[in-house]
């Protein structure tokens, strides 16, 4: 499970989606994080999930990496799906069982909610997978640069962010590292009930944090070697400009939110 972690990698490309302009993709990313909380119905939610396949498509990343991405919060969705299915108490009754009470809205909101969070991961997967994380910065650094006028650290913020997701992989390879380690000392992380799991993974918490505080200290050490001051000064070797198919990308996801809108409003008068 933990090797399935794609969060923070990089697929280099040359893609449509990877040439639209980092700024585009990571307003894009929060604009298709909130219109995914606009569908109501099924044909809005079905209208989301063909654009953000074609999506896919367009950016040429392989489908199993993209499953991948989905993989690691399949417990996260079914306990979501389970507690909606429980707790929602409207619609017809199904299934009655003692305090246990399955509506059709119940079933619905399950998994409109597990569907809702599938696409909010692989949405936001997109971004890592097609932007660099020095893109990434730039990009962040430029969206929040009217910060500066009350003294907001712009720059450190967006470094912060962006090495902090630059070193998920790495510290998922630290992880699987150290339990093939562990488990070659005798270790048994597998089996008990969950506590005992728990105390198993403290032998390898320990070293993952030490490991982690070292290599901070290393690139501390090393951005300090090369005279690294932060933004006074720097320049860039790229610089960032918006395209015609950065117009185009923002015009499809403005009438993505027309359409699912338009859905919502007609399709139950409709039916």
């Amino acid at each position: 499970m933990i090797k399935d972690i794609t969060l923070g990698q990089f697929f280099p490309g040359r893609s449509i989606v990877h040439r639209l302009d980092p700024r585009t993709k990571v307003l894009l990313t929060m604009a298709l994080i909130v219109i995914v909380f606009f569908c109501q119905n099924i044909f809005s939610l079905l209208l989301m999930i063909a654009f953000v396949a074609a999506v896919n498509l367009l950016s040429r990343i392989p489908l199993k990496i993209v499953l991948k991405s989905v993989k690691p919060i399949v417990i996260i969705v079914i306990f979501t799906a389970v507690l909606n299915l429980l707790y929602t108490d409207d619609g017809r009754v199904l299934l009655s069982f003692w305090v246990i009470k399955i509506t059709d809205k119940g079933i619905e909101t399950a998994v409109f909610m597990a569907i809702r969070i599938i696409l909010l991961i692989v949405s936001s997967s997109l971004l890592t997978y097609t932007t660099s994380p020095t893109q990434l910065t730039d990009a962040l650094e430029r969206l929040m640069s009217p910060l500066k006028v009350i003294k907001v650290p712009v720059h450190s913020i967006a470094m912060m962010m962006t090495i902090a997701l630059r070193f998920i992989p790495t510290l998922v390879e630290e992880i699987e590292r150290i339990m093939n380690a562990q488990k070659a000392r005798g270790a048994d992380m597998e089996s008990g009930n969950l506590i005992k799991r728990a105390k198993a993974l403290v032998p390898v918490l320990i070293p993952l944090f030490i490991s982690s505080f070292r290599r901070a200290g290393d690139l501390a050490f090393a951005m300090e070697c090369r005279c690294y001051d932060g933004d006074h000064g720097r320049t860039r070797m790229q610089t960032m400009k918006f395209a015609w198919r950065d117009l185009g990308a923002l015009i499809a996801v403005c009438l993505l939110l027309t359409g699912i809108i338009l859905l919502n409003i007609y399709v139950p008068d409709l039916t």
